[in-house]
């Protein structure tokens, strides 16, 4: 009960001055940023992909990171899940019962922070590393997907904004981390999977 409180009173206004705005905006908008909330992650998943794709004619070092960025996701998402279950605060639209764009999330179903944000941030961060001209689209979605979950209901601003540093910084330490797998993709480029590490 005490953790709620402080959630509200952290940026409940600003919660439901969102939420209220989204009930007052037209219906395709809301349909819209729903669409993108739900299934937007595929976005990254194309832009991973791109960035392998690019980066088979980058250096070793650069592909290291394009291969290891679906990892470097999952990880973000680990870590991000653990900090979730250890803190256990509800969704803002069972704690206010705010009306919402998308459903509210049954109890138990934790807020803090994002996992949305904190997949999304974790894959922009990155793309960013591997490819600045993906990275440019990455970066922005990641905000969208962000923003895109506070006007839908399911979270408090502040669940976004930790899930987007958390996955970020995640991301940022294990994608450079991943650069010391550049000689595991020269041997590679040596074998019969030289088709996927290297371009014609």
């Amino acid at each position: 009960m005490l953790l709620a409180s402080a959630a509200t009173s952290l940026d409940g206004g600003l919660y439901t001055w969102i939420t209220d705005l989204a009930q007052r905006s037209p219906a395709t908008l809301d349909s819209a940023i729903r669409v993108w909330s739900d299934f937007g992650l595929a976005l990254f998943a194309l832009l991973m992909l791109a960035a392998w794709w690019r980066s088979r004619s980058d250096t070793p070092a650069r592909l290291a990171m394009a291969l290891c960025a679906p990892l470097v996701v999952v990880a973000a998402y680990v870590a991000n899940d653990l900090l979730k279950m250890a803190v256990h605060e509800q969704r803002p639209c069972q704690t206010l019962h705010a009306v919402t764009v998308e459903a509210c999330p049954p109890l138990g179903d934790w807020s803090f922070p994002s996992n949305h944000a904190a997949i999304a941030a974790a894959a922009a961060v990155a793309i960013l590393l591997t490819d600045r001209r993906l990275g440019a689209v990455a970066v922005p979605a990641a905000l969208l997907m962000a923003a895109s979950r506070v006007w839908i209901g399911v979270h408090y601003p502040h669940d976004v904004l930790i899930g987007l540093v958390t996955g970020a910084l995640v991301a940022w330490l294990l994608t450079l981390a991943a650069r010391r797998f550049a000689p595991v993709v020269v041997r590679l480029r040596e074998t019969r999977l030289r088709p996927l590490v290297a371009a014609r």
